[in-house]
């Protein structure tokens, strides 16, 4: 069983910067890909990206790229988003969620095992 706290959402203005926090407990993360998710209102959710837990290899999707960045810090047991240049298309509510590592970089939400209770990011334009 894992377990995840989520941190660091708020409200900024379009091409500003935050820094999401997931937070696991529970067990060891070295068998999981943890992959970040997220909802707009009225939307489905969507894949963010992900990171191998192992060995760190990341993956994101094109919305993306080039402006987030995943990253881990094996002594927290944390995952970390880090969202640049910010569009108002970017507000949603965040998540992050685990996977066996063979799922590293699969988009479907059935593979996630295990979630966190989301933080919200809105974007001013």
């Amino acid at each position: 069983q894992v377990q995840f706290v989520e941190s660091g959402g708020g409200l900024v203005q379009a091409g500003g910067s935050l820094r999401l926090s997931c937070a696991a407990s529970g067990r060891t993360l070295s068998d999981y890909a943890i992959g970040w998710f997220r909802q707009a209102p009225g939307k489905e959710r969507e894949f963010v990206g992900a990171i191998r837990w192992r060995d760190g290899s990341t993956y994101s999707t094109d919305s993306v790229k080039g402006r987030f960045t995943i990253s881990r810090d094996n002594a927290k047991n944390t995952v970390y988003l880090q969202m640049n240049s910010l569009k108002p298309e970017d507000t949603a509510v965040y998540y992050c969620a685990a996977a066996i590592e063979i799922w590293f970089g699969v988009p479907e939400r059935s593979r996630y095992d295990y979630w966190g209770q989301g933080t919200q990011v809105t974007v001013s334009s």
